[in-house]
C-alpha cells in the first residue's frame, strides 16, 4: 500500500514527491509506475464517492427546458433576456431556483445544480445522443436517424456490463422511445445500444403508465402461463432448427429476444416490480397522475427491484420541453407543474425508503435555450450553456456547481461537457472509466472520455 506522511508535497496528478522515488526504488523490485499510479487514482476515486450508487434514475426532458427559467435566472437582465419569471429561494441559503418550482425548492439541500454545462451541437438528434450517451455523434450538426453504429445510451452500457444477472434487465427506459411521436416517426440517436448491439437495447417501456391497467408484460386474456411455457418450447424448437441450418446472428438475436420476453412476463419477480396497483392511491397521487409522474413512481419500483438503470422520458403527449414559441404560458401551465410535483415526490420517496443515498438522479434535457427571447415569446435551441441537477448517490447537496455568465449564454466557471456528466454518472455506479466495450467486430470501444465532477461528493 502507499503512504502518504503529512507535509509531503503533492504533484498536480495527486502522488507525492516521495511516491515518485519510491517508485523509483519499487521499479528494480519489479513494481511498474503505471500500477502505483492506478492505485493512487483508483484509492482517490473511492474516497469521492465511487461506487457510492446502486442504481440511477435518469429524468430526460424531451425537447430541452429553458434552464433560465427553472434553474439559472437572471432577474437582473434586461427584460429581453430575464423573462417573465422570476427567482423565489429554496430551502438552502442562497440557492434559487425558478418561481414555479416551489415543491421543488424545498430539495435544495438535496441536489446540487450544474449551471455551466455546453457543447456544440444545436440540433435535437445529435445533442440528445451527446448527452444520452457521453460521446458525441459522428454526424454533428445533422438530424439523422438511430444508425447501429452510434454509441451506446447509458441503459444499454450497463444492460452490456451486467448481462444475465437478473430476470429483470439493468437498463430500462420508460414512456419511450419518446422520440417516436416526431415527425414521420424519425427516430433519433441517443435512446439505444448502437455499436454493441441491439441485444443490449434498453428494455423499452412505451404503454402510458397512468392508464388503468397498466401492465406491460400481462399476457393477453386466455393465454394461461402453462400454455405461454408450452409456446415457448415450441418456440425454442422452431429455432434449434433455424439455428442448425441458417445459423445467422439475427435468429440467435431473434431467440434471444423470446426467451427474455417470456422470463418477464412469467417471473413473479417481474410481475410484482411493475404493479403499480400495489401502491397506495395517495402515493400516485403524490407522483401525479400523468405519464411522467407514474413513470417516476414505477422508476423507484424498479430500482427497488435491482434495475441499476432507469430512463424516464418527458411524458409522450405533444408538450414537450421545444418552446420555440409561447414559452412562458407553456412553462408555467403545462411543463413545470407535473415536472416540479413528479421530481420532488421522487426525491422524498425515496429518501424515507432510506434509498436516497444509494440511487443516483439525474435531471437533463438535450441542451438550453436561448438567452434573448424571440419574437414568439419563445426560446430557440442554445447548446452553448446548460444545467444539469444530481442528487443522491453520494451527491452532496445544497450546492451549485458551476456558473453561467450575465445572460446564462455560456459558461462563466468550471465548464463541463457531455461526456464529465456521463463520467460522473458512471462514476457513481462503481464503472471504471478505462472500461471497454467491444462492437459486433470485437473491436475495443472506449467507454468514457470525460472526468467526473468529484467537488459533487460529500
Amino acid at each position: 500500500m502507499l503512504s502518504v506522511g503529512r507535509g509531503t508535497l503533492k504533484l498536480c496528478e495527486g502522488v507525492s514527491r516521495r511516491e515518485w522515488i519510491r517508485a523509483g526504488a519499487l521499479g528494480a523490485a519489479g513494481v511498474a509506475l503505471p500500477q502505483l499510479l492506478a492505485g493512487s487514482a483508483s484509492a482517490s476515486a473511492h474516497e469521492r464517492g465511487f461506487g457510492r450508487a446502486k442504481s440511477c434514475i435518469l429524468l430526460f426532458l424531451f425537447g430541452a427546458p429553458a434552464h433560465q427559467d427553472l434553474w439559472d435566472l437572471k432577474p437582473d437582465a434586461p427584460a429581453e433576456f430575464s423573462g417573465e419569471f422570476k427567482p423565489i429561494p429554496t430551502n438552502v441559503s442562497g440557492i434559487q431556483v425558478g418561481q414555479h418550482l416551489p415543491l421543488t425548492a424545498r430539495q435544495a439541500h438535496r441536489m446540487a445544480i450544474v449551471r455551466s454545462v455546453t457543447h456544440p451541437d444545436n440540433t435535437h438528434t445529435v445533442a440528445m445522443h451527446y448527452m444520452l450517451t457521453g460521446r458525441r455523434h459522428a454526424e454533428p450538426n445533422t438530424n439523422p436517424q438511430n444508425k447501429p453504429g452510434d454509441f451506446p445510451t447509458f441503459g444499454a452500457v450497463m444492460r452490456y456490463l451486467e448481462k444475465g444477472q437478473s430476470v429483470l434487465p439493468a437498463g430500462v427506459s420508460l414512456n419511450a422511445p419518446a422520440n417516436q411521436v416526431s415527425a414521420n416517426n424519425h427516430i433519433f440517436p441517443g435512446f439505444f445500444a448502437g455499436l454493441i448491439g441491439r441485444r443490449y437495447d434498453p428494455l423499452f417501456v412505451s404503454q402510458d403508465p397512468n392508464l388503468t391497467g397498466f401492465k406491460p408484460f400481462q399476457p393477453p386474456a386466455g393465454l394461461t402461463d402453462d400454455r405461454l411455457l408450452r409456446r415457448g418450447e415450441l418456440l425454442k424448437g422452431v429455432e434449434e432448427f433455424w439455428r442448425r441450418t441458417e445459423p445467422s446472428l439475427a435468429g440467435r438475436s431473434y431467440d434471444d429476444h423470446h426467451r427474455r420476453a417470456l422470463e418477464l412476463t412469467l417471473s413473479a419477480e417481474s410481475r410484482a416490480a411493475w404493479d403499480l396497483e400495489r401502491e397506495t392511491p395517495a402515493t400516485r397521487e403524490r407522483y401525479g397522475r400523468h405519464p411522467f409522474g407514474q413513470g417516476l413512481l414505477l422508476s423507484r419500483r424498479l430500482v427497488q427491484a435491482g434495475v441499476r438503470l432507469v430512463t424516464v422520458n418527458w411524458m409522450r403527449d405533444d408538450a414537450f420541453w421545444d418552446t420555440h414559441s409561447n414559452n412562458f404560458n407553456l412553462l408555467k401551465t403545462s411543463l413545470i407543474p407535473p415536472f416540479d410535483r413528479a421530481f420532488s415526490a421522487l426525491l422524498d420517496d425515496l429518501s424515507e425508503r432510506g434509498m436516497l443515498e444509494d440511487t443516483l438522479v439525474v435531471v437533463l434535457g438535450e441542451f438550453g435555450r436561448t438567452p434573448q427571447i424571440n419574437k414568439s415569446a419563445g426560446r430557440d435551441h442554445w447548446a452553448a450553456c446548460n444545467s444539469v441537477v444530481f442528487a443522491g448517490g453520494g451527491i452532496s447537496g445544497g450546492q451549485v456547481y458551476g456558473a453561467s455568465d450575465a445572460h446564462a449564454a455560456y459558461p462563466a466557471s468550471d465548464a463541463v461537457t457531455p461526456e464529465d456528466v456521463a463520467a460522473t454518472m458512471y462514476h457513481s455506479l462503481g464503472v471504471d472509466l478505462a472500461t471497454e466495450l467491444r462492437d459486433s467486430l470485437g473491436r475495443p470501444l472506449p467507454l468514457c472520455g470525460g472526468v467526473p465532477i468529484l467537488p459533487l461528493y460529500s
